[in-house]
């Protein structure tokens, strides 16, 4: 089974940087289980657009190519954790 997270985010986003140490302890500790995705949405818009990102930060979750979950806005590490655990 493969787990990716999506991680919608921008350099001018004030909350994607309040959660940018969340992700790097999330990236250390499931190092191997899961593979995190940072997607610059300035970088690549299509991308936002694909999945229907509004607003960011967007954490979505992708299980065998299907969405189990999605979290928007500053969310607190266990959430992430739960939802990649579920």
């Amino acid at each position: 089974m493969s787990v990716k997270l999506l991680d919608f985010w921008a350099s001018w986003c004030m909350p994607c940087r309040v959660m940018a140490p969340v992700l790097e302890e999330i990236k250390k500790e499931l190092a191997g289980k899961v593979e995190i995705e940072e997607i610059n949405v300035d970088e690549k818009p299509a991308e936002a657009q694909k999945y229907g990102v509004m607003s960011i930060p967007t954490y979505i979750i992708i299980k065998d190519g299907q969405e189990v979950g999605r979290k928007i806005g500053v969310t607190a590490k266990s959430e992430l954790l739960k939802l990649l655990q579920s």
